[in-house]
């Protein structure tokens, strides 16, 4: 016979889990791709209702529609580029916003993992003088980590075009299909085009060392009045990080990536988590954000963005007061 005590204690989850579901879910806009694997952990897993919210997660064309409807109230979080955080911050996007900008970076998310894939025929920096190169923004995210990779080897950007193009799973289509010469692939997004011979010609880890790719993004306005959300969030997804990274779990995170990646066969998922969780790149532990990592996406943005600003200090762009307490 059932205790009393068990009893409430499964009425109290009920009600605590069904109260996650009746609330109006959060509106997280991110990129496609397999770095919304912890995002789906955490629904799969159930870490977002057992911390009394819902999440829905939808995916943006590119980084000047995600940043407009963030800054619009259309959605209340994101993933991006740390970059793109410190680019609207300082007036330096892509485009001008009907507001001023209140962005900051709440999380870490991965860092690194970000290749440079070209065209099977193009194996040198200098094949690509007269070609075009694809990139989400000509401005902003990670263009600037191209430009620098063709710039140690010898190219000018007068010696190539370049392409604005959105996403990476957009930018991937047009490599595949032949329409550009090349282009940055965040992981495990590359991992097709590779399977397939085209041509890893850059590696941002082993040409910059720490680089702060994606992070949590919200507005400072937004956060202030919906603290106890955003703390629900970071700790849902720090948990669903905590999970994914344990080997115990492999098997069952990987069926997830399956899941959520069209057309993502078993072996495939397999190398994507090989790739997620190495040792120097790829996920962050705890979703902890890695400041010698901005201090290098900072140092990039000083060297090719407009108007030029020497850019120094990582902390200006980031509040962990909400991920210390989600942590504690």
């Amino acid at each position: 016979m059932m205790r009393f005590g068990t009893l409430a204690t499964v009425a109290m989850l009920v009600v605590h889990v069904g109260a996650a579901e009746a609330q109006k879910p959060l509106e997280v806009i991110a990129f496609g791709g397999g770095g919304n694997w912890p995002v789906w952990a955490a629904q799969e897993k159930g870490f977002f209702a057992k911390n009394g919210i819902a999440v829905k997660l939808s995916f943006t064309p590119n980084s000047v529609e995600q940043i407009r409807n963030l800054m619009s109230g259309n959605y209340d979080l994101g993933t991006t580029a740390y970059d793109n955080v410190v680019a609207y911050q300082e007036g330096q996007g892509e485009t001008e916003l009907a507001a001023r900008p209140d962005l900051f970076a709440f999380m870490g998310g991965y860092s690194g993992s970000l290749r440079f894939v070209t065209q099977p025929d193009i194996r040198t920096y200098s094949a690509l003088k007269g070609k075009t190169v694809g990139v989400d923004a000509a401005t902003t995210g990670f263009a600037f980590i191209l430009y620098k990779l063709a710039a140690l080897n010898g190219l000018t950007m007068s010696d190539y075009k370049v392409e604005k193009l959105g996403s990476t799973p957009a930018r991937v289509q047009a490599l595949m299909e032949g329409k550009i010469a090349g282009t940055m692939i965040s992981s495990p997004s590359e991992l097709l085009p590779e399977s397939k011979g085209y041509t890893r010609l850059g590696d941002t880890t082993a040409t910059f060392g720490p680089y702060q790719a994606s992070i949590g993004v919200a507005r400072r306005s937004w956060a202030e009045k919906n603290g106890d959300q955003l703390i629900a969030f970071i700790r849902s997804y720090v948990s669903a990080m905590d999970w994914l990274q344990d080997p115990a779990n492999k098997d069952d995170a990987i069926s997830i990536y399956v899941k959520h990646v069209p057309n993502a066969p078993r072996p495939a998922a397999q190398k994507a988590y090989e790739v997620m969780f190495a040792e120097k790149e790829g996920f962050q532990k705890k979703a902890k954000i890695d400041l010698e990592g901005c201090r290098t996406v900072l140092k990039l943005r000083s060297e090719f963005a407009k108007p030029q600003k020497n850019l120094t200090d990582p902390a200006k762009y980031i509040d962990e007061s909400y991920y210390r307490k989600a942590t504690q």
